[in-house]
C-alpha cells in the first residue's frame, strides 16, 4: 500500500509539473489547440534546455514506474514549442515526376515501396476532368491520394511504376452551406476539422465522425470511417451523403471522362458511398446537416466483470456511447456521452490526449524502453508501462477540458463541434522537429499495427468471454494492448452502402507495438494473433477497409450480401480498371494474392502460420493452434 501511495504521488507531481510548464512556456496556454509562434533552432533549443533544467529540479523518481509515468506525462500532455506537422506523403525526385507513395505511419504492411511516374494536383473539377481523360486516352492507371494518407493499407499505391497518382491537396473548398435546408457542399480535400468548424459557423453539426479530425471527406468516405452510436442512421459519414458527382473514366464518344452526378434513391450512389477509391474520383459530395447541439462527456471507470452483458446495452443507453477496455487490468472505462439542451452551461473542449504533440525526446524514451522490453521478453515491465500509460490518459480525462484550459471533474458539456474530434497535432506550427505526431515517421516515435474490426452485437458477448479467457490463461498477455490505451470498442449500425456495415455491431480497435524488424517476434505473439483470427474467422468479423493487417481481409468480399451489385457498378464506372490496383483487386476477390507466404509472414500479419518457418522458429517461436479458439493458428514461444 505504501508502495502504491509513493506511485500515485509521483503520477500526481509529474501531472502538476506538465501543466504548469503548458501554462509558463512562451506565455501561451495549450499551445497544441492555439498554434504557438515557430521558432528559430537555436531559441528551439534553449527552451528545451530551459525545460531539461527544471525536469532536473524534480524529486528524485523511485520506481520504474514512476519514470515510466513522468515520460508518458512529458509526451503526452505537453507541447514544448508548438509542433511539426506531417511532411507531405507524396515526393518526387524530378518536379512532378518519379515519386513514391506513403502513409502517415512511413510503411504500409507488406513495407514494399509504392512508386508512380507522375503526381498531379488539380485545383478544380475542370482540371480533373483533363487529368482523367488524358489517363484515359492513354490507359494509364491512376489511383487518389489524400493530403494525410492514413490508410493502412496500400489503398493509394496505382499498379507497377508507369502509373499516376492524383492528390485533393487543392481540392479543399466549401463550395456552399445551406443552412434553411441543412446542408453543405464540399470538394473531397476538405479536412474533416474544416467541415466540422464551418458547420459550427453556420449553426450546424454533422452529428457522428471519426474521433480523428486529420481525415479529407473524399478519404473517409472511401474507407468508410465512423464514429460511434447506435441511433439515428449511424455513426458512418457516408450514411449522410445525399449527393455526390463522381468522375469516371469514359469512351472517346464522352471526351475519356464523365461526370456522375448521383442523389438520394439512386442506386449507384451506395456503391459511391464507399467505394475504396475503385470508381473514379469524387469531385463533391453534399451531406446532411442538423443543428448545431451541446452534448455532455463523462468517463466512468468499472470493472470488466459484467462488461459482456453491458456491450449490448449501453450503446441504446447513451447516444454517444464507447469504452475503452484495458483486458489485463481488469477494468473498463465507459463514455457516457448524450446530448443535452443548448441552454445547459459549460464550454468544454476535446483535445484527446493521445492526438496531441509529443516531445520527440519522449517519443523516443518511451520507443526505446518498448524495444528493449520486446527485446528482452520483459513482459512485467510492459505490464508497468501499461499501467502508467492508462494512470495518465485516466488522469488528463482522455483530454477534456472544461474551458478548453483545465479539467476541473465530470460532466464536461461543451458543442457538439468542439467535443466530437480531435488531432492538435495536425495543425501546430513547425517547430523543428521538437514535437511532432506521436506515430510521424521522421522521429523515432510510436511504430504501430493498428486492427479495427467489426463484430455483430449478437455475437458481441461471446467474443468478449473468449478473450478474458486468454487474460485468465496468460495475465501479462494484453498489457500491450493496454499501454496503446487498450481496446476502443465503438457502436456502428447496418448501412445501405454495399460495402458499409452488414449489421449493427461492435467496432473492436486494436492498436499494438510493431517491431522495426519484421523478422522480430513480439511478446506474447500468440495472443494477439489469435484474438485477430478469432475475431474475423470465428466470429466473422468485418475488417475496417483503412486498417488492418493483410490477413484481416482474407475472402472478405464474401461477407458483403451486395457485393456483386457493387461490382457491376465498378465494371460500368471503370471497365478498364484504370483505378484499380492489384490490392484493391486482390480483397474486392477479383484476384488471389493477399496473403504472402515466405519466411516470418506470420509475424507481419501478411499470412497465418501452416509452417513453423512462418514464425521465428530460431528464436523460438512455432506455429501451434490457439489457446481458446483451436482453430486459429498462431506463433507461440516455446521453452525448451
Amino acid at each position: 500500500m505504501v508502495q502504491l501511495a509513493a506511485q500515485l504521488l509521483e503520477v500526481k507531481l509529474s501531472l502538476q509539473l506538465f501543466h504548469l510548464l503548458q501554462l509558463v512556456i512562451q506565455g501561451k496556454l495549450f499551445c497544441q489547440i492555439f498554434p504557438c509562434p515557430s521558432l528559430s533552432q537555436s531559441l528551439a533549443n534553449e527552451k528545451l534546455q530551459n525545460f531539461m533544467s527544471t525536469f532536473k529540479t524534480l524529486p528524485k523518481i523511485h520506481s520504474e514506474k514512476g519514470l515510466i509515468t513522468l515520460t508518458f506525462g512529458i509526451c503526452l500532455t505537453i507541447s514544448l514549442v508548438g509542433c511539426s506537422p506531417p511532411e507531405e506523403h507524396i515526393k518526387c525526385s524530378s518536379g512532378n515526376t518519379d515519386c513514391t507513395i506513403s502513409n502517415a505511419y512511413g510503411s504500409f504492411p507488406d513495407r514494399s515501396i509504392c512508386r508512380a511516374a507522375e503526381a498531379v494536383y488539380p485545383r478544380s473539377e475542370e482540371e480533373l476532368i483533363a487529368i482523367v481523360a488524358n489517363a484515359t486516352m492513354l490507359k494509364r492507371k491512376m489511383k487518389v491520394v489524400t493530403t494525410t494518407s492514413h490508410s493502412v493499407p496500400k489503398l493509394t499505391c496505382p499498379d507497377g511504376e508507369n502509373g499516376l497518382v492524383i492528390s485533393t491537396k487543392y481540392l479543399n473548398r466549401i463550395v456552399n452551406i445551406d443552412k434553411s435546408a441543412m446542408t453543405i457542399v464540399v470538394e473531397p480535400g476538405v479536412m474533416l476539422r474544416k467541415l466540422i468548424d464551418e458547420s459550427a459557423m453556420a449553426g450546424l453539426a454533422i452529428p457522428y465522425v471519426p474521433y480523428w479530425w486529420g481525415l479529407t471527406i473524399g478519404g473517409l468516405l472511401s474507407t468508410g470511417a465512423h464514429g460511434s452510436t447506435l441511433w439515428g442512421l449511424g455513426p458512418a459519414v457516408h450514411d449522410y451523403v445525399i449527393q455526390l458527382r463522381i468522375l469516371t473514366p469514359s469512351g472517346a464518344g464522352e471526351g475519356y471522362a464523365k461526370v456522375h452526378t448521383l442523389k438520394t434513391g439512386d442506386a449507384e450512389l451506395n456503391a459511391a458511398r464507399v467505394s475504396l477509391g475503385v470508381l473514379g474520383v469524387i469531385s463533391q459530395v453534399t451531406l446532411q446537416l442538423q443543428p448545431l447541439f451541446k452534448r455532455s462527456i463523462t468517463y466512468e471507470e468499472k470493472s470488466d466483470s459484467e462488461l459482456e452483458d453491458q456491450v449490448s446495452t449501453f450503446g441504446k443507453q447513451h447516444e454517444f456511447a464507447d469504452f475503452n477496455w484495458y483486458p489485463s487490468q481488469h477494468k473498463v472505462v465507459y463514455r457516457i456521452d448524450d446530448r443535452v439542451p443548448s441552454s445547459t452551461p459549460g464550454n468544454g473542449v476535446f483535445d484527446s490526449t493521445g492526438l496531441r504533440p509529443a516531445a520527440s525526446l519522449a517519443l523516443a524514451t518511451l520507443r526505446g524502453t518498448e524495444d528493449s522490453q520486446e527485446f528482452t521478453g520483459y513482459a512485467e515491465g510492459k505490464c508497468a508501462s501499461a499501467v502508467a500509460s492508462t494512470s495518465l490518459f485516466e488522469t488528463t480525462a482522455f483530454g477534456l477540458t472544461n474551458d478548453g484550459i483545465l479539467f476541473e471533474g465530470y460532466p464536461v458539456v461543451g458543442y457538439n463541434n468542439r467535443m466530437q474530434s480531435a488531432g492538435s497535432c495536425l495543425y501546430s506550427l513547425e517547430d523543428n522537429l521538437l514535437t511532432v505526431c506521436p506515430w510521424d515517421p521522421r522521429v523515432d516515435g510510436l511504430f504501430f499495427f493498428s486492427s479495427g474490426i467489426s463484430i455483430s452485437l449478437s455475437k458481441a458477448k461471446d467474443f468478449i468471454r473468449d478473450v478474458k479467457q486468454l487474460v485468465a490463461l496468460q495475465p501479462n498477455g494484453l498489457c500491450g494492448l493496454d499501454l496503446y490505451n487498450g481496446i476502443l470498442i465503438r457502436y456502428v449500425t447496418a448501412s445501405s452502402a454495399y460495402l458499409g456495415k452488414e449489421e449493427d455491431s461492435l467496432d473492436i480497435d486494436i492498436t499494438y507495438y510493431r517491431s522495426k524488424d519484421p523478422m522480430a517476434p513480439r511478446i506474447y505473439e500468440d495472443i494477439l494473433e489469435e484474438i485477430e483470427q478469432m475475431a474475423v474467422f470465428k466470429y466473422g468479423g468485418l475488417p475496417h477497409w483503412g486498417k488492418n493487417r493483410n490477413l484481416a481481409f482474407l475472402n472478405v468480399i464474401k461477407k458483403y450480401k451486395n457485393a456483386k451489385e457493387f461490382l457491376k457498378v465498378k465494371q460500368l464506372y471503370d471497365p478498364l480498371a484504370l483505378f484499380s490496383s492489384e490490392w484493391t483487386d486482390q480483397i474486392l476477390g477479383l484476384k488471389d494474392g493477399i496473403t504472402i507466404v515466405k519466411e516470418g509472414c506470420a509475424l507481419e500479419g501478411l499470412c497465418i502460420c501452416s509452417e513453423d518457418i512462418h514464425c521465428a522458429p530460431k528464436k523460438g517461436y512455432f506455429c501451434q493452434p490457439g489457446k481458446v479458439y483451436k482453430d486459429a493458428r498462431v506463433c507461440v514461444h516455446l521453452t525448451s
